[in-house]
């Protein structure tokens, strides 16, 4: 690990600290576990507009996702 140096408004930082009551984390864990949660939401989200620009480019044809009809059905009791 690394010590750097943040810094918070008053306000940011109250709310951390009642944060790491709730939660019994200490500033930095708190911290730490905010960024890897907002670096994964970052992530998933530039993975997810890749996707929507490659199907934007190359739709689907109807008849292309007709074989997975059957696999999205539920079953029957």
């Amino acid at each position: 690990m690394e010590t750097i140096q943040v810094v918070l408004d008053a306000k940011l930082l109250r709310a951390t600290d009642r944060a790491t009551r709730r939660t019994k984390l200490n500033r930095s864990a708190l911290i730490r576990d905010a960024l890897r949660e907002h670096l994964k939401r970052l992530e998933i989200g530039e993975l997810e507009e890749r996707d929507r620009k490659g199907y934007e480019t190359a739709p689907r044809e109807d008849h292309e996702l007709s074989a997975w009809e059957s696999e999205a059905v539920w079953p029957a009791e």
